[in-house]
């Protein structure tokens, strides 16, 4: 580190905007056999926790807009991985389910967190604490 505090090494932005695009570069390689892109397969772990989301518990999980999510999930029910739906209690929700197909999608993707971690792996770097402090700094931040 230098002692100008304008040089770009002693940006946290820079170090953190770095470290996500080669993240998210390697998470592409990784799910090129799944063929999902990075914010479809965001999408899919949502639903792979609960088979069944409303668009807007979706988005708020995902910190998206309607506007980036609806082709995400326009391209992920081309894909017959999901159906969106009207919630028959409230027809104002839009409602998205797992098909059999998204749910046996499920099972190739086992490997992807863990295939991560290995790749990510550095000497003296905890990755699960490493989360942990960037969820915090995350929360800070949104308030």
């Amino acid at each position: 580190m230098t002692t100008n505090q304008l040089a770009l090494e002693n940006q946290l932005c820079f170090s953190l905007y770095r470290a996500s695009r080669l993240v998210t570069r390697t998470y592409h390689d990784l799910l090129e056999k799944l063929n999902l892109t990075y914010p479809q397969y965001l999408v899919m772990l949502v639903l792979w926790e609960k088979e069944e989301v409303g668009m807007k518990e979706l988005a708020a999980r995902l910190d998206l807009d309607s506007g980036t999510l609806t082709p995400l999930i326009k391209r992920l029910t081309s894909l017959g991985l999901l159906t969106k739906s009207r919630d028959p209690q409230d027809e104002r929700r839009a409602v998205l389910t797992l098909t059999p197909e998204g749910k046996k999608l499920r099972e190739k993707a086992q490997s992807i967190p863990q295939e991560i971690y290995s790749i990510c792996a550095t000497e003296g770097v905890d990755l699960h604490q490493l989360k942990v402090e960037l969820d915090r700094i995350s929360e800070q931040l949104s308030g």
